[in-house]
């Protein structure tokens, strides 16, 4: 990666809030290709990314969910904006619930 492109994606990390993939497309031009390089960065660790579903009638969904390496979901968007932040202790026992409505479950 060259300097400025490190430098661009610092900065987008630095500066990106949820809903995180609605952003990363409209405010920062950010390619699908490199949503999981922002992420593993604004999340501190590896993450994969799965997304869409078609229904039995053919309908597509558009949604995002975010996995650790440990399988858990951390971060969930839908394409209405609403997104949702999970945090896990050793022991994989959910800690933390974050969500765009405003409810915030903490048990740190």
């Amino acid at each position: 990666m060259n300097k400025k492109y490190e430098r661009y994606i610092e900065y987008i990390v630095s500066d990106i809030k949820p809903p995180y993939f609605e952003n990363m497309k409209e405010m920062y031009g950010v390619s699908e290709k490199e949503y999981s390089l922002v992420l593993s960065k604004v999340f501190n660790q590896p993450v994969t990314i799965k997304g869409d579903y078609e229904d039995s009638n053919g309908r597509i969904y558009d949604y995002y969910r975010v996995y650790d390496t440990n399988g858990n979901k951390i971060y969930y968007e839908n394409s209405n904006g609403f997104w949702k932040k999970y945090e896990y202790d050793n022991n994989y026992n959910k800690i933390y619930y974050e969500d765009s409505n405003g409810r915030i479950y903490d048990y740190r």
